[in-house]
């Protein structure tokens, strides 16, 4: 398999782990930490899940790889993302030794890999990690965009829903 199929093999990987965040009601992005085409670390958007803002996809892959090798620093590894890390993910990237970042849509809000910001190439930095985006951007950004979409729809019926209720004088626990 060439490189270039490894890198679509593991972002439809983390595709699917960013279906198991939407199927817990988080926005879905999912992360996965490979070396020699093994996996060391996976995880998926979980901050409402877990109570915790740092739960992110990238965070959660991180800490899952690191307990699995025994060691903080991911060296030579790659990690797939199915959007572009912010600050905090691209920091963890960083500190963790990740040889590469491969990631899918663009985030032009909070996006540190170019969107916004570059913090991976950054001067400063003691490491330097090579990256590369836009793999299965379509996709990925469907992925997100589907999710918020159908979030809009279900915020809009539950309002509208709340509006019928008071004016009927209808409780929840009144309502099958």
């Amino acid at each position: 398999m060439s490189d270039s199929e490894l890198d679509v093999k593991w972002m439809q990987y983390a595709m699917a782990l960013a279906e198991k965040a939407e199927a817990q009601g988080e926005i879905p992005v999912g992360a996965v930490i490979v070396k020699e085409d093994e996996v060391l670390g996976e995880g998926w958007n979980q901050p409402i899940t877990l109570h915790d803002s740092t739960a992110h996809a990238e965070i959660v892959a991180i800490r899952n790889a690191g307990k699995n090798i025994a060691n903080y620093r991911l060296v030579g590894s790659t990690i797939y993302v199915t959007l572009e890390p912010c600050p905090m993910c691209a920091g963890a990237i960083i500190h963790s030794r990740i040889a590469r970042l491969v990631y899918g849509a663009q985030d032009y809000k909070t996006g540190a890999v170019g969107s916004v910001m570059n913090l991976l190439q950054h001067d400063s930095n003691n490491h330097k990690v090579d990256f590369t985006s836009g793999l299965l951007e379509q996709q990925c950004s469907h992925q997100i965009s589907a999710f918020f979409k159908k979030r809009r729809v279900e915020i809009k019926a539950a309002k509208e829903n709340k509006t019928l209720k008071d004016d009927v004088n209808i409780d929840d626990d009144q309502i099958d």
